[in-house]
């Protein structure tokens, strides 16, 4: 009896366990877009920085935000079991500030203001003196990386939370505790080796070998392409991510598009729904920020006058 109420209890923890990888697996797909723009952002946060405090730097944010997820997730459950008919509104805040997010960033790229142009200026200039206090902008990166992880992670929980909504308050914890740990195991060692990523090409670049000089060369000449492609791959995700979790939303906008999608055969079937969420997702995110950066604006300058 003993033996087979524990080969019993083994196959329930290995069917749990087999639940959770699946949950898992559909959460981290339905927040690649996020990862990636987290992945991009992060890596660039470490952008002044002596390459000594380097990793220093993004196991600093890392730990940060562990303290995030360790927030994050308790009230994602909590939210779930109380208030389970918020779980539908905060997807699609969620949904809207990643399409406000990546309207800004083209908006930034292709618009910039005097302001921005400004503040890099300030930034360059201030990194070219003896006395600038490092420490102090060491700090002062690592808590501008933590706050955004924050918003970055809330949306990832937020998604997941989706996923998982209508399972046990357990499984949803466990869930959400693994993809939690996953995500932020995933990015900051990805991110740690992109920003070491050329130290590793230098140090190639030197050895007697002609093939790792070769090698070498190649990463240093990729490293600063792969910071690009990175950031312009997540903010397409963010359009594709965030308009699909607000046509989700909207079922009548949901159901049309693919209602006209199923007109199409083969690959079109599946790629004209993508493409909408995509163009969806830039339009809103487009009207957000031409609705909020000038309320922004004038919130910044009343607080300066006064």
């Amino acid at each position: 009896m003993a033996g087979t109420s524990l080969l019993a209890l083994i196959d329930d923890i290995a069917t749990i366990l087999d639940d959770v990888s699946l949950m898992t697996k559909a959460a981290t797909k339905k927040t690649a877009g996020v990862l990636g723009d987290d992945l991009a952002l992060n890596a660039q946060q470490v952008t002044g920085v002596k390459p000594a405090r380097e990793l220093p730097v993004v196991w600093a944010v890392a730990k940060g935000s562990l303290v995030n997820k360790a927030i994050l997730v308790p009230a994602a459950v909590a939210i779930s079991f109380f208030a389970p008919w918020l779980v539908t509104p905060l997807l699609m805040l969620g949904g809207a500030f990643l399409c406000f997010e990546g309207a800004e960033k083209l908006a930034h790229k292709f618009l910039p203001s005097q302001g921005d142009e400004q503040h890099e200026k300030e930034l360059s200039e201030a990194l070219k003196q003896p006395d600038v206090d490092l420490k102090a902008l060491e700090k002062r990166k690592i808590k501008g990386a933590v706050r955004t992880d924050f918003i970055l992670s809330a949306e990832i929980i937020a998604i997941t939370l989706g996923v998982v909504t209508g399972e046990s308050i357990g499984m949803q914890f466990a869930v959400l505790a693994v993809v939690a740990v996953m995500i932020t195991v995933g990015v900051y060692g990805l991110v740690a080796g992109i920003v070491k990523l050329d130290d590793g090409g230098l140090y190639l670049s030197e050895k007697d070998s002609e093939l790792a000089q070769r090698v070498g060369n190649g990463i240093l000449w990729l490293a600063p392409y792969l910071m690009k492609t990175l950031s312009i791959l997540g903010t397409i995700a963010m359009f594709l991510v965030g308009g699909g979790i607000l046509v989700h939303g909207i079922p009548p906008v949901y159901d049309a598009i693919h209602h006209f999608a199923s007109d199409y055969g083969g690959v079109l079937t599946k790629l004209v729904p993508v493409l909408a969420n995509g163009l969806i997702g830039l339009l809103v995110g487009a009207l957000l920020v031409a609705v909020i950066t000038p309320l922004l604006r004038m919130w910044e300058a009343r607080s300066e006058a006064s």
